[in-house]
């Protein structure tokens, strides 16, 4: 089949903890000296009185932080990609999507909030430096942070989503977006309100009550179950003869549903939150 009668479609992968098992800002801190403890602290501190996009609180310190800035050279980036641990099989899922599947053609981004410098060296050989948006920042000739070009955090992932959209011709309905937490509630609500395909790789109630779907692995190449499923339309017995056709076994599917409930007493008491499957 050629490639114009293809079904073109955009995947869009978050980065931290979607792609990877590390937030790329406590490999980081680890690197130069911060402890993850001192990292969590301040960084869940700007969340908690939003003052920064979900997601870019990295980016914040690193601009504004008096011990982040003073650490923290471009160097620094490029060896914590090196450092963070990927998930499996990124460089099949990246291959089979560009490939195209059953008619249908995926054009793979990776949408982060993350320095762009970590995920160009983290996907080094996998994924091409032009489809990866990530926050960028402008540098002295020491190396030192100065300022910061784009952060594609929040609203930015979304706007980063149109252009890319206006750019490949696609309609809003042929979007695949992948996240894990609270920095992907912006895009996943404005993909799901256009008709296209969400997918939580994590439990958190952030985005797995929003998602369409969410898929719990090791494995990268696991969101390709719920995409051949809602897009390609295969049954399960199909799609497990894909994945041994292309080398990997899936030994385990479960689907459950989990309910995130608070529970609390009829008096004025602390609450307890508590998930049931």
């Amino acid at each position: 089949m050629g490639d114009n009668a293809l079904k073109r479609y955009i995947f869009a992968s978050d980065f931290d903890q979607t792609l990877t098992f590390n937030d790329s800002g406590y490999v980081l801190a680890e690197l130069v000296g911060i402890s993850t403890e001192e990292f969590e602290r301040k960084a869940k501190g700007m969340a908690k009185i939003n003052l920064v996009q979900q997601g870019a609180e990295l980016a914040y310190l690193l601009l504004h932080d008096p011990e982040f800035k003073a650490k923290v050279r471009k160097e620094h980036l490029h060896e914590v990609g090196k450092r963070i641990r990927l998930k499996d099989n990124i460089p099949l899922l990246y291959q089979l999507l560009e490939s195209g599947i059953d008619g249908h053609a995926f054009d793979f981004f990776v949408l982060s909030a993350a320095p762009v410098e970590v995920i160009h060296s983290a996907l080094e050989g996998i994924v091409p430096k032009d489809h990866i948006f990530g926050t960028e920042f402008r540098y002295k000739p020491t190396g030192e942070i100065d300022t910061i070009v784009r952060a594609t955090a929040g609203y930015g992932k979304v706007a980063v989503l149109n252009h890319l959209l206006e750019e490949r011709v696609a309609g809003p309905d042929h979007v695949i977006y992948t996240g894990d937490g609270s920095s992907d509630i912006h895009v996943m609500l404005h993909v799901n309100a256009r008709d296209g395909l969400t997918i939580a790789v994590s439990e958190s109630p952030h985005v797995s009550q929003i998602a369409k779907r969410t898929v719990l692995s090791t494995s990268a190449l696991a969101v390709l179950a719920p995409i051949l499923e809602e897009v390609a339309g295969w049954e399960r017995l199909r799609i497990r003869s894909f994945f041994e056709a292309n080398g990997m076994l899936i030994q385990e599917w479960e689907r459950v549903r989990t309910d995130w409930l608070t529970v609390r007493p009829a008096s004025n008491e602390p609450s307890e939150t508590a998930g049931v499957a």
